[in-house]
């Protein structure tokens, strides 16, 4: 249902729980149960049917044609909602593949006269190819082109990536299933406008901000694509590389909605999903427990006290800001490495470096020599390694 009410202009007037004792080849209900529900849907006025599964291509060709809709599986609904959200050009490219990727599989309720063949051009002999074979290949070339124009955006963005190894900024990722409220509390902290509504995958493209924690220190903090389980395959594969930030935190925020009834099993799908992705288990995750505003009064000072007893646990509200000083502190504490004093002698001449320095806060005092600068800095292994790297 949820889904369902993800997809702006859409009125549910109704849901049912259909048992299948059998699943029919050509139908995947019962001709029964297919009449019945016909009869329904035609009282309702139904134009589009979605159906909390997967639905074979032939079984969605018998079933438009006798009920006289617009039907949609789990995955076409899915990716429906995922090409309404799209906004940035890496975000539109992966839905236009995952959607290629489906209708690839779906070709034969597009076209009714399959068995028809084009003849060849008069002097080359055989029988020409049919219409589906040529709307595949015209798919395939499809493809081809999208994934070159996604192999540039990736390089970009790789190179962004880079860019971003050279701050000193530490990178503190959101992670979580969708509409656990990760862009609310996404916003409380940065104070950025992002899209933050209660729905399912409002938010597709990542987004990163500068956050300074109450310590003075700046990090990094980075909103990423909800999960959701079992996710299309072809949307597994699509958006791996938007979820690819997730690799490159040095903290990982699992938020989660602890007011939703399915709240363990959430976390299980959002678990899975990060150890397929290859998450470094060094990587240290706080699991947040968004959403205490909406649970009972005793619920939520209960959560709390956990919250205080319980390690890498922080109990939050992202609308009211309950709870995040404390959320905050603790991820200063996360990203304090230990600092070592240096020193680094600089040409007169290499400014770029020097503001590097100043920005990233490790310059303790600063003396000019006859040839350049002695900095006294005080720095952690990290911000040694993207100085080297400049």
């Amino acid at each position: 249902m949820a889904l369902a009410t993800a997809l702006p202009d859409i009125a549910v007037v109704g849901s049912d729980v259909v048992r299948l004792p059998k699943v029919s080849p050509g139908t995947l209900f019962g001709s029964g149960k297919v009449a019945e529900l016909k009869a329904r849907f035609a009282e309702l006025e139904v134009d589009l049917v979605l159906v909390d599964g997967a639905v074979g291509p032939v079984q969605q060709r018998n079933l438009e044609k006798e009920w006289n809709v617009k039907l949609l599986d789990r995955t076409g609904l899915i990716l429906e909602i995922f090409a309404d959200r799209a906004r940035t050009r890496e975000g539109v490219l992966q839905v236009e593949l995952a959607a290629l990727s489906y209708q690839r599989t779906r070709l034969v309720r597009a076209w009714t006269h399959l068995e028809r063949q084009r003849g060849g051009f008069g002097f080359v002999g055989g029988p020409g190819e049919t219409q589906i074979e040529a709307d595949r290949r015209a798919i395939d070339d499809e493809v081809l082109k999208i994934k070159r124009q996604l192999g540039k955006v990736v390089k970009t963005r790789e190179l962004h990536r880079a860019a971003r190894r050279k701050v000193p900024f530490p990178v503190v990722a959101l992670v979580g299933y969708t509409n656990a409220g990760k862009s609310t509390l996404f916003n409380r902290m940065t104070g950025a406008d992002v899209l933050a509504k209660d729905m399912l995958f409002a938010t597709l493209d990542p987004t990163m901000r500068g956050v300074v924690l109450p310590s003075g220190k700046k990090v990094i903090l980075s909103d990423t694509v909800g999960f959701i389980s079992d996710l299309p395959t072809q949307l597994v594969a699509a958006f791996r590389a938007t979820l690819e930030e997730v690799l490159e935190a040095d903290l990982i925020l699992h938020v989660r909605d602890i007011a939703h009834p399915e709240t363990e099993e959430q976390a299980e799908d959002v678990g899975e999903i990060l150890e397929s992705l290859g998450v470094d288990e060094n990587v240290p995750l706080f699991e947040i427990w968004n959403k205490i505003d909406l649970l009972a009064p005793a619920l939520r000072e209960a959560l709390l006290v956990q919250d205080a007893r319980t390690p890498g646990v922080h109990a939050v509200s992202a609308i009211t800001g309950e709870g995040l000083d404390g959320l905050l502190a603790a991820i200063g504490e996360a990203l304090d490495e230990e600092r070592i004093e240096d020193t680094v002698d600089l040409p007169f001449a290499d400014g770029r470096r020097r503001a590097w320095l100043h920005e990233a806060g490790v310059v303790l005092s600063e003396v000019s020599g006859e040839d350049g600068l002695r900095l006294a800095v005080r720095w952690t292994a990290r911000q040694r390694a993207a100085f080297r790297a400049l």
